[in-house]
């Protein structure tokens, strides 16, 4: 519960005091988040999604042990995206701990219309084209007009639909069957939003 939250950092302090009261704040100021409990007060709406669940075997001196890798999105649906790990013995205990890594890790994400064919200057797409790199997973996303819908594979179409975006032409290259490299390649692309909108202010 929230109400029994205790921040440790500076900025939990100032969130839960509410001296902050916008995530964006904090992300355009380039402050790390350690504590997810101040994702969960600044984007209450927040949802969040498991997009993979792997076992792993480790060998000890007791002998071979099974712990849970767990993917996890989380997203507003309203520009706020962030992808996290966990790992544990038990499935649920590593659902958790990705889903608090998701929330230290999540990013604002510029939307817009950057498609000619459109030109409504509605947040429905996203401004420029964008690819995004991890491991042999190429991603690539380009402006689409209204109504297109999300043109991508299922992996793209999730991590997209967490953010908000509506309509958007993709191509993924490379290794598509690694769904990590797929999504943490789609939020690298994402992320390059945010760096063209720095440096043109």
């Amino acid at each position: 519960m929230l109400e029994d939250w205790e921040p440790k950092t500076k900025l939990g302090k100032a969130v839960k005091a509410g001296e902050i009261t916008d995530i964006d704040e904090i992300l355009k100021a380039g402050k790390v988040i350690l504590e997810p409990e101040i994702v969960d007060m600044l984007l209450p709406e927040l949802k969040s999604v498991t997009i993979e669940i792997r076992p792993t075997q480790r060998v000890t001196d007791s002998g071979r042990r099974i712990s849970y890798r767990a993917v996890v999105l989380v997203g507003d649906g309203n520009g706020h995206i962030g992808v996290g790990v966990g790992k544990s013995s038990e499935v649920r205990s590593a659902i958790e701990y990705a889903t608090k890594n998701a929330k230290k890790n999540i990013i604002y994400v510029p939307r817009g219309c950057g498609s000619w064919e459109c030109q409504c200057n509605m947040e429905h797409s996203i401004p420029f084209e964008v690819s995004g790199k991890e491991s042999s997973s190429i991603v690539e996303l380009k402006p689409a007009p209204r109504g297109i819908g999300l043109a991508a594979n299922d992996t793209i179409k999730e991590v997209l639909s967490l953010v908000g975006i509506k309509d958007v032409w993709s191509r993924a290259r490379g290794s598509t069957s690694n769904r990590y490299n797929i999504v943490l390649a789609t939020i690298k692309a994402l992320k390059k939003l945010n760096r063209r909108n720095d440096n043109n202010e």
